[in-house]
């Protein structure tokens, strides 16, 4: 088990908990990342930060930071 932020592009991994304060955890969960759900990595900025996603259908765009409050497993 690790973080979103370590999965490399082109991976696909599935989110086991989120992390953090509740605020950003609601954030999070409102954009659909939920425990459970299936997560593709589509790639990363040149300087790493921000790391675009596939999220049930939609790609969306998160901070590094968001990114290491979620758990994932492959």
């Amino acid at each position: 088990m690790h973080t979103l932020e370590a999965v490399k592009a082109g991976c696909t991994v599935r989110v086991i908990r989120i992390s953090g304060k509740s605020e950003i955890q609601r954030r999070i969960t409102d954009m659909g990342i939920t425990p459970g759900v299936t997560v593709k990595v589509c790639r990363t900025a040149p300087l790493g930060d921000p790391i675009e996603i596939e999220v049930r259908g939609y790609k969306l765009s998160i901070r590094k930071s968001e990114a290491a409050m979620i758990s994932v497993i492959e």
